[in-house]
């Protein structure tokens, strides 16, 4: 008996988290990660503060629970839909348009998590920055590999430099997420839709390639 109700205490604990990390990911994405307090979440979920301090203990650790649970989300919105693409550029050009729709779609309310809250963290050193820049690079070594993978098969020159191609290719979803969000309308997402196209036709050994039509 004492063992069935410690299980339910623990499924209940991570459903609480589960609850609160929801909400959490929904916030920062608009107001950033200072804008978490666990009296607010307390509040807006309805549950006791010692109860949401029990699962994180910390204003940091919540805030690097809520990185994590937003690395998880862009994962399974931006990177799982395209694991099945061949490589090569129908991969490349996939990720992109990925990632637009992922923008597009308001996965998280203030377009991309990422896009807003690493502008809040990028000067301030510490654990929430670091834990940001990880996962800035981890999503820039997604598209460098993809593009090598392309490049591998031929689809791109040889001589790509394929971390200046990814770079201009992040720089192109990034400024679309704002302008759509800023401007509320679709217009950057297709004018970057268009770009993203020329970039990668610009370094394709067969610019006329069906797949970048």
């Amino acid at each position: 008996m004492a063992g069935t109700t410690t299980d339910g205490r623990v499924l209940r604990g991570e459903e609480t988290r589960r609850a609160v990390l929801r909400r959490a990911v929904g916030i920062a994405s608009v107001e950033g990660l200072d804008a978490l307090s666990i009296g607010r979440l307390a509040t807006d979920l309805g549950l006791s503060k010692s109860g949401v301090f029990a699962g994180f203990g910390s204003k940091e650790e919540l805030q690097l629970a809520t990185v994590r649970a937003a690395r998880r989300i862009f994962a399974d919105a931006v990177v799982a839909p395209v694991a099945d693409t061949p490589p090569g550029l129908a991969r490349a050009r996939a990720l992109c348009e990925s990632w637009l729709a992922y923008s597009r779609a308001r996965v998280f309310p203030g377009g991309c998590f990422f896009y807003e809250v690493t502008a809040e963290f990028d000067a301030r050193p510490g654990a929430v920055r670091d834990a940001l820049a990880g996962c800035a690079r981890e999503w820039s070594d997604t598209v460098v590999e993809t593009l090598a993978a392309a490049r591998a098969a031929g689809a791109l020159r040889p001589d790509t430099d394929l971390g200046d191609l990814a770079f201009a290719l992040i720089a192109v979803l990034e400024t679309a997420n704002s302008q759509a969000v800023l401007h509320d309308e679709d217009t950057p997402y297709e004018r970057a839709g268009r770009l993203l196209l020329r970039l990668l036709r610009a370094e394709a050994t067969d610019p006329a390639d069906p797949t970048l039509a």
